[in-house]
């Protein structure tokens, strides 16, 4: 069974930046494509990166892309999102998971504002 748990979130003025890091548990998580999606109120559920099991290989959602880095420790079974020059429309509930879908942690709080 694969756990996962985000910290890191919290309110931050525009401009400003957040690390979100998602701790899991689970011997599988190194093989595991794993990804950061967000979700602001009424709108659906975004993907915003993802990342090769090895590291070596992301990808970003346009919106994110040059302000957003993903990265992952697998030695310390950890998952990372780097966000800077954060923007009101950044503010979401962001979400670690495995690419696949099948895993999905609880969710933290992101809210950008002045």
């Amino acid at each position: 069974q694969v756990q996962l748990v985000e910290s890191g979130g919290g309110l931050v003025q525009p401009g400003g930046s957040l690390r979100l890091s998602c701790a899991t548990s689970g011997s599988m998580f190194r093989s595991f494509v794993m990804a950061w999606h967000r979700q602001a109120p009424g709108k659906p559920r975004e993907l915003v990166a993802h990342i090769s099991s090895t590291g070596d290989s992301t990808d970003y959602a346009d919106s994110v892309k040059g302000r957003f880095t993903i990265a992952r420790d697998n030695a310390k079974n950890m998952v990372y999102l780097q966000m800077n020059n954060l923007k009101p429309e950044d503010t979401a509930v962001y979400y670690c998971s495995s690419a696949s879908g099948r895993y999905w942690g609880q969710g933290t709080q992101v809210t950008v504002s002045s």
